[in-house]
């Protein structure tokens, strides 16, 4: 209800509580990272590399010997870029995928390429409530 609050009328009024997106996955791109490597910065490169913009996380695995937390002026702000990055480790942690997070082995990210005709603009914008 607070939210609803915060929000004019006509904004709330309009986001249907379900929405669907369809597209077909056009192809698969599995993106292998070396230890020391930073996962933010190698997927950046990887979907710069095989010009991703529209994708999905598939899978992935690995382990890592660090990761940062977001800043806390970053909460619920929806950041700019080819797609929002979302992990969730083990053991209870989840959310955005910060800078920072370096790879003690390596990972394996299996990334599902969606249509670039598929918009996602509402899919992680915190306004749209």
């Amino acid at each position: 209800m607070i939210a609803t609050l915060l929000l004019p009328p006509a904004i709330a009024a309009e986001v249907p509580a379900v929405q669907t997106i369809q597209s077909p996955i056009t192809r698969v791109v599995i993106v292998w990272l070396k230890n020391k490597t930073d996962i933010l910065d190698g997927l950046k490169r990887a979907v710069a590399r095989e010009k991703i913009k529209n994708a999905v996380f598939i899978s992935g695995f690995g382990s890592v010997t660090s990761y940062q937390y977001p800043h806390r002026e970053r909460y619920g702000a929806r950041r700019k870029g080819p797609c929002a990055r979302h992990s969730t480790p083990a053991k209870a942690l989840g959310g955005h995928l910060e800078p920072g997070t370096s790879l003690f082995t390596f990972a394996s990210i299996t990334l599902g390429i969606l249509s670039d005709a598929a918009d996602l603009t509402r899919v992680d914008d915190y306004t749209w409530r």
